[in-house]
């Protein structure tokens, strides 16, 4: 039994090196048609390397720094993680690790950025201007009246847009944060974000690249400053408003003593008012010494929750940029040009066969 197996094992493999003898007979006496086919391959993969443009990528890094760190737990969580322990932590901010990286790329931001004004060739115009231009969406649109008419003007109220419009946003939101936009931080412990833009502009990549810090920074700092500054808004008009009441009562009372200058000691009713607004002054008075206390209280708070965000490398020109070189061409070209041809040909091979 174990013989007659062997056999048929060396039988099959003999058939299979025939097989493939066969097979490259076949190939090699194709070898015109498949030399062919690579020099076509080649030919249009060089014509790709001159028509493909380049991708330009602006990169922007900043870090940020919030005093309002938790404190002595802060302290705690950060010793125990030089340990190599997760003790977990807050957890919960908007602000944090994935959370702020996600929020460069949410369509709020990305579209707030593409409506804020740059300047072009001594114009102000929108991101979004720049970008329809960039990809000649213009000459397309002059088929359609309800897309030529359309324009995005700088800090546009995204309220009245159009149904049109709003396609358009999402379109190039879209195109932006699916292959032109990166927002990555390299390490949990390390608060340096790094925000990559590319586009076939040189220009509108640096410049989308810079805007969008700015729009996030702008939010970030708004929203985790905001119970804060509502606080000493509140603070500030009940001052204002108390020493309004402290100067009312501090002209009552000079009123009221001139209506009883020379008066008769015996008649002390007349006293009563200007009594009255001595007591307001001091009332007043009193609140108003502690309202500024806590208004000044309220602008250290404010000072202290305000996360610093510090820019670290602005994108410079010229920005690094990524070309399909012409070798590249050639030799992926040629390669996938020989590659179907060899596959055509065994397919129809094997067509026959069948």
């Amino acid at each position: 039994m174990d013989n007659k197996t062997i056999q048929n094992d060396e039988i099959s493999l003999k058939e299979l090196i025939l097989k493939l003898k066969e097979w490259y007979s076949y190939l090699l006496s194709q070898w015109k048609i498949i030399v062919l086919a690579g020099i076509i391959g080649a030919a249009i993969g060089l014509i790709y390397s001159y028509t493909k443009k380049p991708i330009y990528t602006a990169t922007l890094s900043f870090a940020l720094e919030d005093e309002k760190g938790g404190g002595g737990l802060g302290g705690a969580l950060g010793l125990a993680s030089s340990f190599g322990l997760d003790l977990g932590g807050s957890g919960g901010g908007i602000f944090t690790g994935s959370n702020l990286t996600e929020l460069f790329k949410s369509r709020s931001m990305v579209e707030k950025t593409l409506l804020s004004p740059v300047n072009l060739e001594g114009k102000a115009v929108s991101l979004a201007e720049m970008y329809i231009k960039n990809n000649g969406w213009r000459k397309a649109w002059n088929k359609y009246p309800k897309f030529k008419s359309i324009k995005f003007l700088p800090n546009d109220n995204r309220r009245f847009f159009t149904r049109a419009q709003d396609s358009i946003l999402g379109v190039m939101y879209s195109n932006l944060s699916n292959s032109g936009l990166s927002v990555s931080q390299k390490d949990k412990k390390i608060s340096i974000i790094n925000i990559d833009v590319s586009s076939t502009n040189e220009l509108f990549a640096k410049l989308f690249c810079e805007a969008l810090a700015r729009q996030v920074g702008r939010f970030y700092v708004e929203t985790k400053s905001k119970k804060a500054r509502l606080n000493m808004a509140i603070l500030e008009r009940q001052v204002d408003s108390i020493r309004g009441e402290l100067n009312g009562a501090i002209a009552g009372v000079a009123v009221a003593n001139d209506n009883t200058f020379n008066l008769n000691p015996a008649l002390n009713v007349r006293r009563v008012p200007s009594v009255r607004k001595q007591v307001d002054v001091q009332a007043n008075t009193a609140i108003l010494t502690e309202l500024v206390k806590q208004s000044e209280l309220a602008k250290v708070t404010l000072r202290r929750e305000t996360p610093l965000i510090q820019v670290i490398d602005k994108p410079i020109l010229p920005l690094s940029k990524e070309k399909f070189g012409k070798g590249k061409g050639l030799i992926f070209g040629g390669f996938l040009g020989g590659f179907f041809i060899v596959a055509f040909l065994i397919f129809k091979k094997l067509i026959k066969f069948i």
